[in-house]
């Protein structure tokens, strides 16, 4: 995975929702108790309107879709079973391989908080930044072992969903499941605030990259289940990190879902099921995880 700093730049300017690397200390305290992990929600047959309510124009037009059954994910993958995944198969991740083999653009992309420095340019091309060493080299996963797993490209995804016996939603049944869950389908971004502005997922509150509030209760990622669980019973499927799909956006790159922690008002606003973003498929950063699907046996 050889990233240059003009693809990290892309990169940060189409997503934007990347996060700063600060946790809470008491941040693991909520969410899903190891027992209620590895939860999958079934989704019967249905129809929605893909790209409803589009707020930028890749959303539209709004189509409708017809999804056969299929189960997902309560929350997104952690680092605790990521870790699994790897003590059983030794697999060795994009980032991973990328800092071995050195080099102009090895290594993985890391939000650094910009609070307070206008103008900072916040992203850096970190060799030994992975989903163990998130940061880059010092770093670890201890105390977050119940995080979402971050640093994974595509083909890391999609190695740990056919480990598990699953695999990657496709955009339209990320987008179906999503759509299910909002508090409000009149509000296309009732999944992240209350009609008052309450935050009630993992996002921004500020002006993004110079001020983050915390107003809910983060500033940077959070324990899966720590929000929600929404109408449908999943967890973070807006905010947190954005979440790979199956589904191609052009050449060299899939569609990402849901937005992430540093998704603000100012900024992003990616943080309705219908938003939707193209990611390279060799690209690996601190604010991209993923959740499984399963087919439905009949």
């Amino acid at each position: 995975m050889k990233l240059t700093h003009s693809l990290i730049l892309a990169a940060v300017m189409a997503t934007a929702c990347s996060g700063p690397s600060d946790q809470k200390t008491s941040s693991e305290t909520c969410g899903l108790a190891p027992g209620a992990l590895d939860t999958f929600i079934s989704f019967g047959p249905g129809s929605f309107d893909k790209g409803k309510d589009p707020v930028y124009p890749e959303e539209s037009p709004p189509l409708t879709l017809h999804i056969d059954a299929f189960d997902l994910l309560s929350h997104e993958v952690t680092n605790a079973e990521f870790a699994r995944f790897v003590e059983a198969t030794g697999y060795v991740t994009d980032a991973e391989r990328s800092a071995a083999a050195g080099g102009v653009g090895a290594g993985s992309a890391v939000f650094q908080s910009a609070e307070g420095s206008i103008g900072k340019y916040p992203w850096k091309l970190v060799s030994g930044a992975t989903w163990k060493s998130p940061e880059g080299p010092g770093s670890s996963i201890a105390g977050r072992e119940r995080h979402p797993v971050v640093h994974v490209s595509l083909a890391d995804a999609h190695a740990y969903a056919e480990w598990a016996d699953g695999r990657l939603p496709t955009e339209a049944e990320w987008e179906y499941a999503a759509s299910l869950g909002l508090p409000d389908p009149a509000r296309s971004n009732s999944g992240a605030y209350t009609e008052s502005g309450g935050p009630i997922a993992n996002t921004w509150q500020g002006i993004f990259p110079i001020a983050n509030t915390g107003a809910d209760g983060f500033k940077g990622t959070s324990p899966v289940g720590c929000f929600g669980p929404d109408k449908a019973g999943m967890f973070d499927m807006i905010g947190n990190v954005w979440e790979w799909t199956d589904t191609p956006y052009g050449p060299g790159t899939n569609t990402i879902k849901g937005g992430s922690y540093l998704c603000a008002e100012n900024f992003c606003r990616r943080y309705r099921p219908a938003a939707r973003q193209p990611e390279e498929t060799d690209f690996s950063s601190n604010h991209i995880g993923f959740r499984i699907a399963r087919d439905v046996q009949p």
